[in-house]
């Protein structure tokens, strides 16, 4: 079996800031995501997961350079031990039979192996993980793209694990790009008896070709026609959650912005609206009734306009 340093492809040198970027080169390239159906890649990323899980962890690190525990984070046995001590071993009873007696075994015991007690009422031994400062094993980072509807009105996702199991993770309604779940429990393993670490997936959100987010807002620029804008009318728009009539009112320019209040994110007791600004847009192709009838109808100057606008 590799050691944990091979697995990462660095040198046991390395820094700690140079083990966790040499785990996010490998994990990225090996996810399971970019790399379906393929079990040969999946289990190097469990490698490499677990790896880290050891190196990532300084006081763990330090015990595996010390040859205390091995590649899966179990204790080691001390050089010698398992054949007896000077020559002598245990019984069948458990007892030991050379000078080693049974209140040093147990110092050795409560080192290596969380040795459950010692003869003669002495105090039970602790594990030494419990005094290395960790409470869990790592978390392991994941990431998951969900579109924009899904972002607002909330969804389900099965992930794959790092270890090949798969778990649904429920979206929250109106989370945003970038938060991150926890997945309790479902992290790097523990050690020594320690519990496992977290996964924790960060959503990303994917952009979209018309609606726009701030906050808890939502921005549609709704494309309207002349006739529309001039003479006004219900029209139907399309929103998150389905379809929306809504009135456009007489005489509307470009840019002019109407609220659908409440019909924004909604997040546990906020809500947002949403603002859905006009754009005037012209036939694409040159329509001669309508020129006749703006030349007719004009009833603006245009140099007027933007005078009145501070642009002349």
């Amino acid at each position: 079996m590799s050691d944990l340093y091979q697995r990462l492809d660095i040198d046991k040198g390395a820094s700690q800031a140079e083990i966790k970027k040499a785990y996010r080169t490998l994990a990225k390239k090996l996810h399971p995501d970019r790399n379906k159906d393929d079990k040969k890649i999946a289990d190097r990323f469990k490698e490499v997961s677990a790896a880290y899980s050891l190196l990532g962890d300084k006081e763990q690190r330090g015990r595996y350079d010390r040859g205390e525990i091995d590649e899966d984070g179990n204790p080691k046995a001390p050089a010698g031990f398992g054949g007896g001590f000077g020559g002598g071993g245990f019984d069948r009873q458990g007892q030991h039979s050379s000078a080693f007696d049974m209140d040093d075994a147990g110092d050795l015991f409560s080192e290596f192996f969380s040795f459950s007690g010692r003869r003669g009422g002495k105090k039970q031994g602790t594990n030494p993980y419990s005094r290395s400062g960790r409470s869990k094993g790592l978390d392991i980072s994941y990431q998951v793209t969900i579109g924009f509807e899904e972002a607002i009105t909330g969804s389900s996702r099965r992930l794959q694990l790092n270890d090949g199991r798969n778990v649904d993770i429920k979206v929250p309604v109106g989370i945003k790009d970038g938060q991150v779940i926890r997945l309790s429990g479902q992290g790097g393993p523990g050690v020594g008896g320690a519990p496992k670490g977290d996964a924790l997936v960060e959503v990303r959100v994917s952009s979209h070709p018309y609606y726009r987010r701030e906050g808890d807002d939502i921005h549609l620029e709704l494309p309207i026609s002349v006739d529309e804008a001039v003479l006004g009318g219900d029209i139907l728009v399309p929103t998150p959650t389905g379809r929306l009539t809504i009135r456009i009112p007489r005489n509307s320019s470009t840019g002019k912005r109407l609220r659908l209040k409440g019909k924004g994110v909604q997040r546990k007791d906020l809500v947002g609206n949403m603002y859905v600004s006009l754009k005037v847009v012209l036939p694409d192709v040159r329509d001669l009734k309508l020129e006749k009838l703006i030349k007719e109808w004009k009833v603006q100057d245009g140099d007027k306009i933007r005078k009145n606008a501070g642009l002349n």
